[in-house]
C-alpha cells in the first residue's frame, strides 16, 4: 500500500478509510512470509501482547481487549496493537508472550516485551537487558531441543533469518519526568538509554541476528495521562495541545537513536537496521485527526472526569468505576496512556508504506530476501 492511495483515500472519506483501515488492513499488503517468518520482540506496553499478565499473574480485565479479541489477552488495548497489525501483514500469527506457559506458538517467533519496561536500570525485571538475556535463554534451549530430536521449533537459520524488533525507551523518559526531574537532567539520561539499546542490538547480533526494526518514541506530550497532570498555565502547550516539553525530550531521545542506527549499520557487517519515526506518524494524525476520522485526539476513550481529558491517575481503566465510551467511537487514545485499535491500525498502515522508515525497506525484507 503506497502513499498516494493514502491520499486518494483521503479525498473520499475520513469515516470509510478508518473502517477499511481497521477491517481490511492485511489485505491491504501482500507477503508471502507466513511460516517463513519469524519475529522476536523487545519492548514495553506498546507492544505486550499478554507478558505481564503471564509473569505476575497480574489480572488485566475487561474492557481491555473488548473488540476485535472480545476478552481480556493482557494487551492494554481495547483491540489489536500496532506489532499485531504488522503481523497480520506477514500473513503470520500474533507473537506469543516469551512468558505464557499455556498454549503457546513459539514457531514464529516469541514476544519478550513486557508493560512498564525501560532501558534503565538495566538489571530489573523487565528491562531491555533482561529481555535480551530470556531471548538468549530461549534460543539456546530451542536449539537444545532440536539436537534432541524435537520439531516444530526455530533452528539455528532461523534464527539467522528472523526480525529482532525493539520498541522501549518511552518509560524511561516518563520515569525521569514522573521522578520531577528538570528538562535538562532528563535530558541527561538519554545517552544512557541509547547505550543500552546499542547492546542490546550488538548482543542479538553477536548471536547470529541481521535484521533489525526499531520504533523510536511516540509524542509523550499528547497523551492524556501527561497533559492531566497540574500545571501553572498553558505556556508549555503547542498548537495542538501537546506538552512541548515532553515531546521534546522525545525527540531528543529519537535523534540519538536514529544517530546510534547510522552508526551500528557501519559498524556491523551484513546488518539491516531499520528506524522507524513513530513520533512523526503518531504526531501527524493527532495534528490531523479529523482528516483520518477521529474526533478525541487528546481524550482518553477508557478514561474518568470527562474532557478534556478524561483521565484520572486515580480512576484508571479497568477500575469498577471507570467509565468507557462506546464501541466505535472515534478517540485516539484509549486509556490516557495507551492508543485505541484504530488508531494503532493507521499508525501500521503508514509503517507499512515505508515512507517513515530509514532505510526505506519494506516490513517484510527479512523473510523476502
Amino acid at each position: 500500500m503506497g502513499g498516494g492511495g493514502l491520499g486518494l483515500w483521503l479525498t473520499i472519506s475520513p469515516a470509510f478509510l478508518l473502517l477499511v483501515v481497521v477491517s481490511t488492513l492485511p489485505a491491504l499488503v501482500e507477503s508471502t512470509c507466513g511460516s517463513n517468518a519469524a519475529v522476536f520482540n523487545f519492548g514495553d506496553s506498546n507492544s505486550d501482547t499478554g507478558g505481564l499478565m503471564a509473569g505476575l499473574g497480574y489480572q488485566i480485565s475487561p474492557p481491555q481487549g473488548r473488540i476485535f479479541f472480545h476478552r481480556s489477552t493482557g494487551r492494554l488495548c481495547d483491540g489489536r496493537l500496532i506489532l499485531d497489525f504488522l503481523c497480520e501483514s506477514l500473513n503470520t500469527s500474533y507473537l506469543s508472550p516469551y512468558l505464557e506457559s499455556l498454549g503457546s506458538d513459539f514457531r514464529n517467533g516469541a514476544n519478550f516485551a513486557i508493560i512498564g519496561s525501560a532501558t534503565l536500570p538495566p538489571d530489573i525485571p523487565f528491562s531491555l537487558h533482561i529481555q535480551v538475556n530470556q531471548f538468549l535463554r530461549f534460543k539456546a534451549r530451542s536449539l537444545e531441543l532440536i539436537a534432541q530430536g524435537s520439531k516444530g521449533l526455530i533452528n539455528e537459520e532461523g534464527f539467522q533469518k528472523a526480525l529482532y524488533a525493539i520498541d522501549i525507551g518511552q518509560n524511561d523518559l516518563s520515569d525521569a519526568f514522573g521522578a520531577n526531574l528538570p528538562y535538562d537532567q532528563v535530558i541527561q539520561r538519554i545517552p544512557s538509554v541509547i547505550s543500552q539499546i546499542k547492546t542490546a542490538i550488538k548482543t542479538l547480533y553477536g548471536s547470529g541476528g541481521k535484521n533489525f526494526w526499531i520504533h523510536n518514541a511516540g509524542p509523550l506530550g499528547c497523551l492524556p495521562q501527561k497533559l492531566s497532570l497540574p500545571r501553572k498555565d498553558n505556556s508549555n502547550l503547542d498548537q495542538y495541545g501537546c506538552l512541548m516539553s515532553f515531546n521534546n525530550a522525545a525527540k531528543e531521545l529519537n535523534a540519538q537513536l536514529s544517530i546510534l542506527c547510522d552508526k551500528l549499520r557501519s559498524e556491523l557487517i551484513g546488518v539491516t537496521i531499520v528506524y522507524t519515526d513513530i513520533f512523526t506518524i503518531k504526531y501527524e494524525i493527532i495534528a490531523n485527526h479529523t482528516t483520518y476520522g477521529f474526533e478525541n485526539p487528546l481524550m482518553a476513550c477508557c478514561g474518568y472526569g470527562g474532557p478534556p481529558y478524561n483521565f484520572n491517575q486515580n480512576i484508571t481503566c479497568g477500575n469498577a468505576a471507570c467509565p468507557v465510551c462506546p464501541e466505535g467511537s472515534k478517540y485516539v487514545n484509549w486509556d490516557g496512556v495507551h492508543y485505541a485499535e484504530a488508531a494503532n491500525a493507521m499508525v501500521a498502515s503508514k509503517i507499512l508504506t515505508t515512507e517513515y522508515s530509514k532505510p526505506k525497506v519494506k516490513f517484510d525484507f527479512f523473510c523476502n530476501a
